[in-house]
């Protein structure tokens, strides 16, 4: 049972992020061309495609690849439930699905934040990794670093996002 519920929430989770880092690219204009974007092109063509002719794109925002996320993280808490025989509250799943893709998004915010921090100490020249990585954590960086400028080099941006990352996570509840 606990094996069960292990793969169906890392299955459900690892998707869930994928789809939204394409949301995530979409919306940061990444270069598309990067094999991180390609990659995740790739993976989530075959469910976001279909959606597309359904739902539109309304500026920057793809709606088809929102409500696919949406989607999976509804999904999940269903075959959870089904999984460990809890009840469902049919009208909380919008409820649930929106609080899960937030909480996934923040932790992959956190994740991608502190592997840029780590890889600006190690990385030399341009590196197509660190580039989308940029593109990906500035709009969060760049607004923190206008109210608190780096302090004899050491830029604090990136803790105070970390900061305020997990401060969202704890107020969302998942």
């Amino acid at each position: 049972m606990e094996l069960s519920r292990f793969l169906i929430t890392i299955i459900f989770e690892l998707f869930l992020m994928v789809v939204i880092l394409r949301v995530w690219l979409q919306a940061a204009r990444a270069d598309f061309y990067n094999p991180m974007s390609q990659f995740v092109v790739k993976v989530t063509n075959p469910l976001v495609l279909p959606l597309r002719k359904l739902i539109p794109t309304v500026g920057v925002w793809d709606l088809a690849t929102i409500v696919l996320a949406l989607l999976v993280s509804v999904g999940k808490f269903v075959a959870l439930s089904a999984l460990l025989g809890y009840p469902m509250i049919w009208s909380d799943l919008l409820l649930v699905g929106v609080l899960g893709a937030i909480s996934q998004f923040l932790q992959l915010l956190f994740w991608i934040v502190i592997i840029r921090a780590l890889l600006s100490w190690f990385a030399q020249g341009y590196n197509p990794m660190m580039a989308i990585l940029v593109q990906l954590t500035e709009p969060f960086l760049a607004p923190i670093r206008r109210i608190i400028p780096p302090i004899g080099g050491l830029d604090l941006s990136v803790l105070v996002l970390v900061i305020a990352i997990q401060a969202l996570r704890i107020l969302i509840g998942m």
